[in-house]
């Protein structure tokens, strides 16, 4: 072990650890859009969306075929999430509402077997193989950030993902249908009292979470390999990222997320065949001393 340290300590450098550094806010935006959308729907609704993942997938889908058929990459960035939020409120209203008051383990199943419906769906219409990944051409190439050559899309990436991440928290902190979902995450009845028709809202929460998943998986589209199964691993990555920041805390599933991208990127450069545990052991390490995840409350999982 000492002689393995010392070589990878030989050929170190601190613009190395930059850039590793940096490789891991960009992987950690996906993790921390993709878990804040997961996250205001089991906050909102207390439904854990088995099928956020598949639509990641779709997600990823719409933007390459988008892309290809129109040839503009923002016009696909725009069209994506509404296609995917579209899809949400539909899941909601005709399949996930009516086992509202049945507990976690009907949504959970049902949005389980959604997935595999999704996934069946994108293997006839675009094949098993899936379609090739493309990077928009004014986001190819490298740019020098001071301690390197970094890629274009990646900062893209970054700086897209603060951008939704800020145009969310403004809906929830600032405006009056925030308060709302605020409010009915706290008190449905006090809500419903109140005169505010609580079905709405939850539509439209679900909606917009599956609209970010969607657009999560047209943002990283260009980084990986588009095809039907994209969306299971990362199913399983999102949900830890939910976990340790906090069941329900969108604060902590964007603070996981980067800090899941960091520590999985620093462990591929010292320990590549550890990265994929690396996350795992993160949340046990997190859950034994915070038990409710960073930023989660107190008996939240329980």
């Amino acid at each position: 072990m000492g002689v393995f340290l010392s070589t990878y300590m030989t050929g170190l450098t601190f613009e190395l650890l930059c850039m590793q550094l940096l490789t891991g806010v960009a992987l950690g935006s996906i993790y921390a859009l993709l878990a804040l959308g997961l996250c205001l729907i089991f906050g909102m609704l207390n439904v854990v969306n088995f099928a956020h993942g598949a639509f990641f997938m779709v997600g990823a889908f719409m933007g390459v075929y988008f892309l290809g058929v129109t040839g503009n990459f923002w016009f696909s960035l725009v069209l994506t999430p509404l296609v995917t939020g579209g899809l949400g409120l539909l899941t909601e209203r005709f399949l996930v509402r009516p086992l509202y008051g049945r507990g976690l383990d009907y949504p959970l199943l049902l949005t389980f077997g959604l997935s595999y419906v999704l996934i069946e769906a994108m293997r006839v219409i675009f094949g098993i193989e899936g379609l090739p990944s493309v990077t928009p051409d004014g986001l190819k190439g490298t740019v020098d950030v001071g301690f390197g050559f970094f890629p274009k899309y990646r900062l893209f990436l970054i700086a897209a993902t603060a951008l939704i991440i800020f145009g969310v928290w403004f809906l929830i902190q600032k405006t009056r249908y925030g308060l709302i979902i605020k409010a009915g995450a706290a008190d449905q009845e006090i809500v419903k009292v109140l005169g505010v028709d609580i079905a709405k809202v939850w539509l439209l929460v679900f909606g917009l979470g599956c609209a970010i998943a969607g657009l999560s998986g047209i943002l990283a589209s260009p980084t990986r390999s588009v095809n039907p199964e994209m969306g299971i691993p990362i199913l399983a990555e999102s949900f830890v990222v939910t976990v340790v920041g906090g069941l329900g805390s969108p604060l902590g599933a964007v603070v996981a997320g980067l800090l899941v991208g960091v520590v999985y990127s620093m462990t591929s450069l010292f320990f590549p065949d550890l990265s994929e545990l690396s996350i795992f052991v993160l949340m046990a390490v997190v859950l034994l001393i915070r038990p409710q995840g960073l930023f989660g409350k107190a008996g939240a999982m329980g």
